[in-house]
């Protein structure tokens, strides 16, 4: 039997499953995948806290709040890191690796803000008798967040997954930062180009967004960087396959599904060794060199400022839901 290009693609790749319902990740189809880790964010969770078989996380974060005390805004954070918590915590039970949970977005422009956030939700996690080393913790690639990261990766152990990630100059500072992986989006750089130029559909090789996950592959490898290059937020499977040999990829229960039934022939088109033959120069970025390097890239400054809006407006979201049943 010919084998899947998922399959295919796992044995180049370690595959990452981007769901917030962990039902998901029991459900026939991801058994089948057996994803390595999976990633959440707020818009994910905001979904998964409104459907009606995970109301008992829901009621179990409400009351965790409630005990503490506190002001209703210290309520408020408190349900909210203990939801994202539960269900990191539930998620873990259904893969053998980690799990990415993000800090809010309102303190994208706060370094010690995202830290102290970061720090409370290992100690959650500790308190649920999970390891630290099975958590992500997702930060914005704003300067901010990534300070944010190199000191939490140096001076607490704690491991960090770098998101919204648009610009080159971004991946260099989080490369500098010796954080733990970084997610660059390669759909939300594909949208940003259909939305603004005439041309409005791509082959995989020449899409915006792989061309710019392949950049910074290639940098990473020819210049030793640690950091794990893992592209999100696809468009279709296209994307993916043409990214055959990233590091990780994080890839959505629909287009797992669409590449466990694909049968295409596949083979590594980023490989360390082709990385080792680019022409690119290394560079260093001091705060001033990268506000300016990425404010030069139109669209990572656009998306990245719209990316910070929707995952904060989602908070807001889910905060008011919690907020609603707290009265009830």
């Amino acid at each position: 039997m010919e084998e899947s290009a998922l399959e295919q693609l796992k044995s180049h790749t370690v595959v990452v499953a981007d769901t917030g319902d962990f039902n998901v990740l029991i459900s026939t189809a991801i058994e089948e995948y057996k994803p390595q880790d999976a990633t959440t964010n707020p818009s994910l969770i905001l979904a998964a806290a409104q459907m009606p078989e995970y109301q008992q996380l829901v009621t179990d974060a409400l009351q965790y709040g409630k005990k503490l005390g506190g002001t209703e805004e210290e309520q408020l954070n408190n349900i909210m890191d203990k939801l994202f918590v539960l269900f990191g915590a539930e998620i873990l039970k259904k893969i053998p690796g980690r799990v990415s949970t993000e800090v809010d977005a309102r303190l994208s422009f706060d370094k010690d803000g995202m830290v102290e956030r970061a720090k409370r939700l290992i100690a959650l996690y500790k308190e649920a008798g999970i390891d630290k080393k099975r958590i992500l913790i997702k930060l914005s690639s704003t300067w901010e967040g990534i300070q944010a990261g190199k000191v939490l990766e140096e001076k607490y152990g704690i491991h960090c997954n770098m998101t919204l990630l648009f610009s080159f100059a971004q991946a260099v500072a989080c490369a500098e930062a010796g954080v733990t992986l970084i997610s660059p989006f390669v759909g939300r750089i594909l949208d940003w180009h259909v939305a603004n130029s005439d041309k409005k559909s791509y082959e995989p090789s020449e899409d915006p967004g792989v061309k710019s996950v392949t950049k910074i592959y290639n940098y990473y490898k020819k210049f030793g960087y640690k950091t794990i290059v893992m592209g999100a937020s696809f468009r279709n499977t296209g994307e993916i396959k043409a990214l055959t040999g990233c590091d990780y990829l994080t890839i959505s229960p629909k287009l797992l599904g669409e590449l466990s039934k694909d049968s295409t022939k596949l083979s590594p088109t980023l490989t360390p060794k082709e990385a080792q033959a680019c022409n690119l120069e290394k560079i260093h970025l001091d705060e001033k060199s990268f506000r300016w390097e990425h404010n030069e890239d139109q669209m990572a400054v656009e998306k990245l400022s719209d990316g910070i809006r929707k995952f904060a407006a989602d908070a807001i979201k889910l905060e008011k839901m919690l907020k609603d049943r707290c009265k009830k």
